[in-house]
């Protein structure tokens, strides 16, 4: 077979940004970390606002479903796009080599703030929420800490270990949501689902109150990118990365709609709408108070798993910007075991001080905001990279690979106008921290290492 096709494209004898990393994982550990990923606390509370301002049972599944599909569009291109690219890091090292190491580098930088640290304290204060909820000993920020530092040390010390815990509260998530959800068929009222509105379907759908539920549905479903940011580390990425992103958004897209046909079928709607802890709302209508407290552990067990993808991802995405950059060299320092042990314990750092020290109601609302600028950067590369290819695909072939990324564009782009438009404070903030991080790029970007911007382009990236 020709070496096009198997190995990446070096410049002279410079080394190729894939074999940087022992590739250690393998399926079983991307599928789930990309579920681990996306499953946390917004599908248990997001339905009951849904239904509050939708009020159209049948508009409020149609947009879980338009939700997931545009999920599914970005995992699809993101496959592709790691075929190419099979490294660690995500959408800092696609952005990179697609565009220019200062669009990727803001990206890293964002990562760092707000695709990472603020969401892992986020979810670990959600954590010591429900888990004081079911054992009021346990006091809330401490058991925030407490999660952050556990998994953090795994991560530092034992990675292999670290990723078989991770892939056992995630497999133990998946089994909790799926008794639920077969429990709350089996006592579900189906005539919740007909009942009658004073809006049609057709009208909630194309209402404003419909495209901002979108946008937080969109922030629900966030995480269906997670395999990219460990590429570099996975065994046979041809075949393990698209499996890892399109399975296990898929998996994650029939878990969420089972979930809101028993949230939807175990009440009327007036108890069902503007409730924030929906899950426990439909667990007690469904099984009896004491389901309650069952419900609250299921989403503490949740984002155990939620916090430990995320500490998995993001220091990759630091220690890949490490590489490249001497510089800032201290994040990619390895430990014996294979971790990478700054950028994690530094992560785990600037999370234990943001648990203390933000408030995140603010902070959060420009999340989708500033990874989405990004992710749709990244869908958009697809085209820049099948014209460095020169792919001599059919017209019906192009004109059916074209259509996920330009979907996915358009849905996003559509999402970051409403968001922006119910609060136009989220564009400045963005605006705030990349231009922090272009001024750090101005510092360091001079010390770029050359295998940063190799052109390592692979045609199936099999290993």
């Amino acid at each position: 077979m020709p070496e096009s096709e198997t190995t990446p494209v070096a410049r002279g004898d410079q080394p190729i940004a894939s074999e940087r990393w022992t590739r250690q994982f393998g399926l079983t550990t991307g599928l789930l970390l990309v579920v681990a990923n996306m499953i946390g606390t917004g599908v248990f509370t997001t339905t009951g606002f849904l239904v509050r301002d939708i009020a159209s049972i049948p508009a409020v599944l149609v947009a879980w479903c338009l939700g997931g599909l545009v999920a599914l569009c970005g995992a699809m291109t993101y496959a592709e796009l790691s075929r190419t690219y099979p490294n660690n890091g995500g959408e800092y090292q696609l952005l990179t080599r697609i565009y220019h190491p200062a669009i990727g580098f803001l990206s890293g930088c964002a990562s760092f703030v707000v695709g990472f640290s603020a969401p892992i304290a986020a979810s670990a204060m959600a954590f010591g929420d429900y888990l004081n909820g079911v054992f009021p000993e346990f006091p809330n920020r401490p058991a925030a800490v407490g999660l952050v530092v556990v998994l953090a040390f795994l991560q530092s010390k034992w990675p292999l270990l670290g990723s078989r815990f991770q892939n056992i509260f995630t497999l133990g998530k998946i089994g909790l949501i799926l008794t639920f959800i077969v429990g709350g068929l089996s006592l579900a009222d189906w005539s919740h689902l007909a009942q009658p509105s004073d809006v049609s379907m057709t009208a909630a759908i194309t209402s404003p109150a419909f495209a901002v539920g979108l946008v937080y549905i969109s922030f629900t479903y966030a995480g269906w990118n997670a395999a990219a940011y460990v590429a570099g580390e996975l065994r046979n990425p041809s075949r393990t990365v698209p499996l890892a992103l399109i399975g296990g958004t898929s998996i994650v897209m029939l878990l969420y709609l089972g979930l809101n046909v028993v949230f939807l079928a175990s009440a009327p709607v007036d108890q069902l709408a503007g409730q924030l802890r929906i899950g426990h709302v439909a667990a007690v209508s469904l099984f009896g108070d004491a389901a309650g407290r069952g419900m609250s552990l299921l989403i503490a067990v949740g984002l155990v798993s939620s916090v430990g993808a995320m500490m998995i991802g993001g220091p990759r995405v630091y220690e890949a910007i490490g590489l490249d950059y001497p510089a800032l060299a201290v994040l990619s320092k390895r430990s014996a075991d294979g971790s990478p042990i700054i950028a994690v314990v530094l992560q785990a750092v600037v999370t234990i001080g943001l648990i203390f020290l933000m408030k995140f109601d603010e902070l959060l609302r420009f999340i989708g905001v500033t990874l989405s600028i990004f992710a749709g950067l990244t869908v958009l590369g697809v085209f820049v990279v099948r014209r460095r290819i020169r792919s001599q695909a059919t017209a019906g072939v192009a004109f059916l690979k074209a259509l996920p990324p330009l979907l996915f564009i358009a849905l996003e782009s559509w999402m970051i106008w409403h968001a922006v438009r119910s609060d136009p404070r989220v564009l400045f903030a963005t605006g705030l921290v990349l231009a922090a991080a272009f001024g750090l790029y101005l510092i360091v970007g001079r010390s770029i290492s050359p295998t940063a911007v190799t052109s390592d382009l692979r045609t199936t990236a099999d290993e």
